[in-house]
């Protein structure tokens, strides 16, 4: 069961690519799926000290025009430190029956990109296997044997299979051990078959079919999360999972002299423990590059805190380390945590590395984790692939969990002066406040001119405006608190005067509560669990007309209320002044930041409530001619 050639993320230590050695003609392919999965077997024979050795053979079916993108190129990562790879057979057969052999030249050893050319991570390589005569209704086989000479933990084996959403047939996965190491598993949705020992040694087996995935929902969260996985390893229980890595991660580098100097010299001028954590934590997020090379993703021991530091970069676990040893020298307690990251919810009932994929940091007196690879987050917040999660606190050895929801809050203000001809002047005013005013100081940190005029432009389209405007920002060097973001400017057309028109009842650019039900509503039903974030979001806007204009009709105000959403709106003209006013103002309220789809079903009606009202326009006709009114203040 291979993933998307693309990825291999998700599959940790298992591999990306899996197989049968024959073609199955007798599996029908359903011509509207890209490829299918007719047959593959991986079996894996695991020694004492949990080195392995993997047999994998795979047969794919291209169905379509798509199918050939998915799988003409095939890809298996591999430490070139602790293991090899090699390609035993890899040919296409196209639909006429010609085989096309891979030849040498066709198979390359590359870096992986997510190394960035750090010297720490250049171990990690990925064979590239580019397939020949690949075309609809051709089959590309491929048997290579990985060789894990060097466990990734000493004495101890695991793996990750999830599901590839292909259809998949003859799917076998063979699991060789020694007799006296067992081996535990959570098989949700795999047949587990009865292990038998013969020979000092168990064999495992398992085995999956599935002809038909249903289409990920938008917004929906990992198929592993609520579908079918598989996860096998030798550990009893996250306990004993913790105590190895407890081991691994020992340092001792962490007291040494520049590491504890440097924590002295920042900390000097904080008193209390959470002013200590928050100065180190902003030093190693905005001074430590993070190179994204994931635990599990070769040796999971990090490196030392004296070598980071002198590199500057490192992966999580590097991340984790350093900024322990500083939170150590001030004399702050701290542990890693280990959690999955990404869009997988849930952890399997068996430890192993695959679903667990990312380290971060425990705060035990203040009671709060800190990711400092997340260099856009400010202290106490996390990023949102960190939230929601199931940890495993390494010092403790025990479960846990990250907080299930934070709150974002969104406050804004817009100001537009039509003018007789139908143009307008505007200004607007956001301020920003928790996890997401700290991303967006880090994105304007880093924009150049020509991407911060990009980024204007794209504000005024996303509400199918256009025009220009100028920006200017609270302090962008702050490292928490709300950001404050100012644009004025002047919108070509907003309106055509000399004849009845709508105007959009705008309360908020890009953002806000007409992009939160654009996502929202982007599923007329849904049936898998997907991401949700707790908001609360005020919006006032202000449209002031030139006497040429009188209002026509005006949106209705609107309030909705269920166990999630709350919100109402409010607009009113002003006839003296000839000023419309308009607010929403709103907020959810759930429980975690994953919804099910029962709570979608509840939360629909107000959801399409809500749509409904940012889609309000207010109606004016106007004349060409100026009224006496304005001819008369004319200088």
């Amino acid at each position: 069961m291979r993933p998307s050639s693309v990825v291999c993320f998700a599959l940790a230590l298992s591999g990306c690519l899996a197989g049968f050695p024959s073609a199955s003609a007798s599996v029908p392919a359903k011509l509207d799926d890209p490829y299918t999965n007719e047959g593959e077997t991986q079996t894996f024979t695991v020694n004492a000290d949990g080195s392995f050795s993997k047999l994998d053979a795979m047969t794919l079916r291209v169905n379509n025009e798509a199918g050939v993108a998915r799988v003409a190129q095939q890809y298996v990562w591999f430490n070139r430190n602790m293991a090899d790879v090699q390609i035993l057979e890899a040919y296409t057969t196209t639909a006429d029956g010609v085989r096309h052999d891979v030849q040498p030249e066709q198979i390359r050893d590359v870096q992986e990109a997510r190394s960035f050319d750090a010297p720490m991570f250049q171990d990690i390589q990925e064979k590239v296997i580019v397939f020949p005569a690949v075309e609809p209704g051709a089959r590309v086989h491929l048997t290579y044997r990985k060789t894990q000479k060097q466990p990734i933990v000493p004495g101890q084996f695991s793996d990750f299979t999830p599901p590839d959403l292909a259809p998949t047939h003859n799917f076998r996965l063979i699991y060789d051990l020694p007799a006296d190491k067992p081996l535990y598993a959570d098989a949700r949705g795999f047949t587990a078959l009865q292990p038998v020992t013969r020979d000092g040694r168990t064999r495992y087996e398992y085995r999956y079919d599935k002809a038909h995935f249903s289409r990920l929902e938008r917004g929906s969260v990992a198929y592993v999360s609520y579908g079918d996985r598989l996860m096998v390893s030798t550990f009893a229980d996250y306990a004993a999972f913790a105590a190895t890595y407890r081991e691994s991660a020992a340092d001792p580098s962490a007291r040494d002299a520049a590491v504890t100097r440097l924590a002295q010299q920042l900390t000097a001028h904080d008193h209390t423990p959470r002013d200590k954590a928050k100065t180190l934590y902003d030093w190693v997020r905005r001074n430590v590059r993070y190179v994204a090379i994931n635990v599990g993703r070769g040796a999971v021991v990090p490196h030392s805190a004296s070598a980071i530091l002198a590199n500057r970069y490192g992966d999580c676990k590097d991340h984790v380390a350093l900024y322990g040893a500083l939170l150590d020298a001030a004399g702050v307690r701290n542990e890693p945590a280990l959690i999955s990251s990404g869009s997988i919810y849930t952890l399997p009932s068996v430890p192993g590395y695959g679903v667990i994929n990312h380290i971060i940091t425990w705060l035990p007196e203040l009671q709060q984790y800190a990711d400092s690879t997340a260099s856009n987050v400010e202290f106490g917040f996390l990023p949102s692939s960190d939230m929601n999660r199931p940890t495993v606190l390494v010092g403790q050895g025990v479960l846990a969990s990250t907080p299930a929801t934070a709150l974002m809050t969104r406050s804004s203000d817009l100001s537009m002066k039509v003018e007789p001809d139908g143009s307008a002047s505007f200004s607007y005013r956001l301020e920003a406040a928790g996890a997401s005013a700290e991303q967006a100081r880090a994105m304007l940190r880093v924009q150049t001119p020509a991407q911060r005029e990009e980024s204007i432009q794209a504000e005024l389209r996303s509400v199918n405006l256009r025009g220009t405007a100028t920006l200017t920002t609270s302090d962008l060097n702050a490292v928490d608190g709300p950001l404050t973001i100012t644009m004025k400017g002047t919108l070509e057309s907003l309106v055509v005067p000399g004849a009845a028109a709508s105007i959009p009842a705008l309360t908020s650019l890009a953002g806000g509560f007409e992009a939160d039900t654009r996502y929202w509503l982007g599923e007329r039903q849904r049936t898998q669990p997907f991401v949700c974030h707790n908001l609360t979001l005020h919006e006032h806007a202000r449209i002031e007309l030139p006497a040429n204009f009188r209002v026509l009709d005006m949106p209705e105000a609107k309030r909705t209320q269920d166990r999630f959403v709350d919100f109402q709106s409010q607009y009113t003209f002003d006839p003296l002044s000839n000023v419309v006013t308009m607010t929403r103002e709103g907020a959810t309220h759930f429980d975690s930041d994953v919804c099910t789809p029962d709570d979608f079903a509840q939360m629909r009606p107000a959801m399409e409530a809500i749509g409904r009202d940012v889609r309000a326009e207010v109606i004016v006709k106007s004349t060409l001619v100026e009224s006496s009114s304005v001819a008369s203040q004319a200088p």
